[in-house]
């Protein structure tokens, strides 16, 4: 691995973040709120996810079912999009993740690539006559005005990169979960580093933990250019952000009251678009509900900036990140990545991947540490 890989890993492996991903996910998310509480609690958590959750064909013929009996392992793709920004205009993916639920649907893995990735796009838009470029892959995403249209040319073109065909799909709202902070009032986050805003009134945050409102959270996810590794820093604190918000709910006590409840799955569901196929949204999230949040597994693609004809990409460099990068995506098609966590902490962000972080249990309660996240 090259140096300026190894540092960037291991400045990430101090800042860990055991469970955000669940609140990317939308089932995640209901997971979590249908099985924290009551089974009255449950059932209006259930029953909202049916009227607020939106669905439509994001993967068409090249979605493997699932059926009506939920079986493992199960591979979903996610993208998260700032709509509200990018609403007159084709969507450009921010976030693109693999979301990985083993065979006995207790496991779960998400994979984030880099959106900056530099790779093969089967279909590259009007600009290029709808011909193969080779461009970021999040690239892949904004050839139509149509989110649709844009998740499936993604999505094939995650799968000729890493083999892996998807049972669903979802497209998240990220900067619109921020809105749910509104109903919170606030909430705390650790900044790993001062940030000064090269936005609006520029405003500073200081390094350390506070408590931020919605117009505050929304400006920090923004930032970038203030972090040495750029856009990992903006995902980390997208990470953070979107991890509190769900801590903050649970700690006033939205999972075992049903009409708080209520409010936030509608709030949940109006920033998610899924696709399923022909199983119900409440059939899966009731066949995941065994998954531990907290025990999710997060890991990225091995890669690194890179430079080419003055364009910043990201790119899975020859020799070990291209082995390791090969070895993820074999162990995601044949339900190991368990394995390959063990054999590639580097490339994880899992609490228990490094001895300085955290106690469990601390995130359990909602601790949280500066410049984590």
């Amino acid at each position: 691995m090259s140096t300026s890989a190894s540092k960037h890993r291991k400045e990430a492996s101090t800042r860990r973040s055991p469970w955000w991903a669940h609140a990317m996910v939308v089932f995640g998310a209901m997971v979590m709120v249908i099985s924290g509480g009551a089974a009255v609690v449950g059932q209006v958590a259930i029953n909202t996810v049916n009227h607020s959750v939106g669905s439509e064909d994001l993967l068409g013929e090249d979605r493997l079912e699932i059926g009506s009996n939920v079986e493992g392992p199960l591979n979903f793709l996610i993208l998260g999009v700032d709509q509200r920004v990018q609403s007159d205009k084709p969507g450009m993916a921010n976030a693109i993740m693999i979301f990985h639920i083993d065979e006995d649907l207790e496991n779960a893995y998400l994979t984030s690539i880099p959106r900056d990735l530099y790779v093969s796009i089967p279909d590259c838009g009007p600009a290029w006559n709808h011909n193969r470029c080779d461009n970021k892959i999040n690239h892949s995403s904004s050839i139509s005005l149509d989110l649709a249209t844009g998740f499936a040319n993604t999505s094939s073109t995650v799968t000729e990169l890493t083999g892996v065909r998807f049972h669903g799909g979802a497209i998240i709202n990220f900067e619109g979960f921020l809105d749910l902070i509104d109903e919170l009032g606030t909430i705390e986050l650790c900044l790993e580093q001062d940030i000064t805003s090269i936005h609006g009134d520029r405003n500073f945050y200081p390094e350390g933990c506070g408590r931020y409102n919605q117009e505050q959270a929304l400006d920090l996810v923004r930032q970038r250019y203030q972090y040495a590794d750029g856009d990992y820093g903006r995902q980390r604190m997208q990470q953070e952000a979107l991890k509190q918000i769900l801590v903050e709910a649970r700690n006033q006590g939205y999972h075992t009251n049903p009409g708080k409840i209520g409010t936030l799955v509608e709030g949940i569901g109006e920033q998610v678009t899924v696709d399923f196929g022909d199983t119900s949204l409440t059939d899966l999230v009731v066949a995941l509900r065994h998954i531990d949040p907290e025990s999710f597994q997060t890991m990225t693609v091995p890669s690194e900036p890179w430079d080419y004809a003055g364009t910043s990409y990201v790119r899975t460099m020859e020799g070990e990140q291209e082995i390791a990068a090969q070895a993820l995506y074999e162990a995601i098609r044949n339900d190991r990545l368990d394995e390959w966590v063990a054999q590639h902490p580097e490339w994880t962000n899992n609490d228990d991947s490094d001895d300085e972080d955290e106690s469990d249990d601390e995130l359990a309660d909602g601790g949280q540490g500066a410049g984590e996240g």
